[in-house]
């Protein structure tokens, strides 16, 4: 509970809290100086606000040298920490290590019914973006890729999205996971995961093929797909 009330006691700012949406978004680290003239602060105020996100493990930084010369830059860039603010409190994360393992006891019969409803909610997700933005099936390419963008902004993956010239591939990155830290104790999840993805382009698309490229459990910074997908 006080790391709670110390987390929304930081973000209470609205600077403060637009700066972490920032950062969030940029999914790479950024220095103070950048802060400084993206939101048009003095540095020193940029460090400040910088300094109270890192004291509640919100950010974390280090000193690197940028490259340009001068002194070695500080860099910040988001936390692997994971950060949950329930009142009152609920531990979802529990659940959820639960709920995969009951299904992984099942063996076999246990991860097809974790795979397919992993792909029925990724279809859920999409069915909900376009009836929030009142849609009708027959959608443009374009429209498509954009309820992929925002439903998967939704998730919470911090996506990135581009398609090729003749409409026919998708790359994509996504640069938080959801499920990462279920992900570590169970391998299955990834698997999950894909399934999910799946879900969301079969609501979209005629028919997809969805490679993956990378994967965070591999080392990889992102995780990133190839979807070759017919309109």
């Amino acid at each position: 509970m006080e790391q709670t009330l110390k987390i929304t006691n930081v973000l209470s700012d609205p600077t403060r809290y637009y700066i972490y949406q920032y950062i969030t978004k940029r999914h790479q680290e950024v220095t103070v100086q950048e802060v400084a003239e993206n939101f048009n602060i003095h540095p020193n105020v940029a460090r400040l606000h910088l300094s109270k996100l890192e004291d509640v493990n919100m950010l974390i930084s280090e000193t690197k040298k940028t490259g340009k010369g001068g002194r070695p830059s500080r860099l910040y860039r988001l936390s692997d920490d994971v950060i949950q603010l329930h009142f009152p409190f609920r531990d979802y994360m529990l659940l959820s290590k639960v709920a995969i393992q009951t299904m992984l006891t099942l063996g076999e019969a246990g991860k097809q019914a974790l795979f397919l409803t992993g792909k029925r909610f990724g279809t859920e997700i999409i069915e909900q973006e376009m009836a929030k933005n009142s849609l009708a099936n027959e959608l443009s390419f374009d429209q498509k890729l954009n309820i992929l963008k925002s439903a998967a902004t939704l998730a919470g993956f911090y996506p990135e999205f581009e398609a090729n010239g003749d409409q026919t591939k998708i790359y994509f990155k996504i640069f938080n996971c959801p499920f990462k830290e279920v992900a570590e104790e169970h391998d299955t999840v990834c698997s999950m995961h894909h399934e999910f993805l799946k879900g969301m382009f079969e609501a979209l698309f005629d028919s997809v093929e969805l490679v993956e490229k990378e994967n965070m459990f591999s080392g990889c910074a992102t995780c990133s797909y190839q979807a070759l997908v017919t309109n």
